[in-house]
């Protein structure tokens, strides 16, 4: 009932936004460009009363929430001193993802990297700073998660299992030498993944796997996210966090973790922060200073983009790492096959951390050098960023000019 509610409150307050923002374009033409002025166009257009309205007009149409991934937008990206053009291709295409090539109209021979994106209520676009940032000097791919409540029932399920086969078969399509490089969430199915081709000796496990932020051993330093998770048992998770696609969608009957409640939890979590933004966003777009009310436009854009997860995803994810720590305590499985990490020996592994992470704490993505013990000590190396969060860690400035000189140094030096 929840998430048929909820596409009922969308579709009727859809007119309205479109009205609102149509409104909010007019009043825009119909006043002098730039900020306010003390002239006689301002006056006839009405001044400051009138951008007062165009302004609350415009934030009303911004605040809804979407279910299409927004574009990536990398037209272009400067690459050993040369402006390469950007095309995007399918590598792979199934029902729940996409292999997505950042292919450039040069041929560099730089090193391939598949970039694993979280699955947790947002598009893979949340990385575009990242892929931007790589695209500098790697050949990059990237796992475009599909919206669930776009993938019809027919399909069938999409768990754990299913995820961390997506990434074989991607490494496998990519070909041997390529590097993995996991943000967050898929830092566990990437470490399984890797383990489970070095198990099977088979010829693309990766030259490289990069951890960033992720939830490896959530028994470290645990975090209010590790801590609710713990808080409640696996039946309050099915009965209150899966819902049912409603009719008129694709994938209508499928269970789900919304990405629209996901999106609630972040925002509750912060909502003093998200107000004032808005606020300062309208006192922008009013005062006609639309450069400064930009970044916020193009950040809630983003961030009221959201995806459905499908639910034997969520839920295997919750009981697994969250709850009970299989992977750490070994006894992770994969189709009835033990996940072991000491069986890697060919990849190089590169743990990396944000000191001010509040969501996956310090020591918890490290705790996978640990794990394989079998790479030798050279090809181990770790980082904490000081001064940086969560986002911080794949986004940003440090990011651009601390952290990722790190990681294209990991991936240059086991390229060969």
């Amino acid at each position: 009932m929840l998430y048929s509610t909820y596409q009922a409150q969308q579709n009727m307050l859809e007119p309205w936004r479109v009205m609102a923002q149509g409104m909010s374009d007019w009043l825009h033409h119909v006043l002098p460009e730039g900020p306010t002025q003390n002239s006689v166009s301002e006056m006839a257009a009405g001044g400051l009363m009138v951008r007062s309205l165009a302004a609350a007009s415009e934030v009303f149409a911004r605040k809804r929430v979407t279910h299409a991934r927004p574009s990536f937008d990398l037209p272009t990206v400067m690459s050993q001193g040369m402006e390469c053009g950007i095309i995007e291709e399918a590598a792979m295409v199934t029902p729940f993802a996409t292999l997505l090539h950042f292919k450039k109209d040069r041929d560099l021979d730089q090193p391939r990297v598949l970039l694993v994106a979280p699955m947790s209520g947002h598009f893979a676009t949340l990385l575009r700073d990242t892929v931007k940032t790589l695209l500098q000097d790697h050949d990059v791919y990237i796992t475009d998660w599909h919206n669930a409540r776009d993938v019809p029932i027919r399909h069938g399920r999409f768990g754990l299992d299913e995820y961390t086969e997506h990434l074989i078969k991607f490494l496998d399509r990519m070909g041997p030498g390529s590097h993995l490089m996991a943000i967050c969430q898929p830092c566990v199915a990437s470490l399984a993944a890797a383990s489970l081709m070095a198990q099977d000796a088979h010829p693309a496990q990766p030259r490289s796997l990069t951890l960033m932020a992720g939830p490896i051993d959530c028994r470290v330093n645990p975090t209010a996210v590790n801590e609710l998770a713990i808080s409640k048992p696996m039946s309050w998770f099915e009965s209150k966090m899966i819902h049912t696609v409603p009719l008129g969608q694709k994938g209508a009957f499928r269970k789900v973790y919304p990405g629209f409640v996901q999106l609630s939890a972040f925002l509750s979590m912060n909502m003093g922060r998200h107000i004032k933004a808005f606020q300062d966003m309208q006192q922008f777009i009013t005062l006609g200073e639309h450069e400064k009310a930009a970044h916020s436009k193009a950040f809630y854009e983003e961030y009221f983009a959201v995806s459905d997860l499908p639910a034997e995803f969520y839920l295997e994810t919750v009981r697994a790492v969250f709850q009970d720590y299989d992977l750490p305590r070994g006894e992770l499985m994969y189709r009835g096959i033990k996940v072991e990490p000491q069986a890697i020996r060919r990849t190089a592994l590169f743990t990396v951390e944000g000191e001010r992470d509040d969501i996956c704490a310090v020591g918890q993505t490290v705790a996978a050098q640990d794990l394989c013990t079998s790479v030798r000590p050279y090809w181990r190396t770790q980082h904490v960023q000081t001064g940086v969060g969560h986002y911080g860690v794949f986004s940003g400035r440090r990011w651009q000019n601390e952290i990722y000189p790190r990681v294209r140094d990991v991936i240059h030096q086991t390229a060969v």
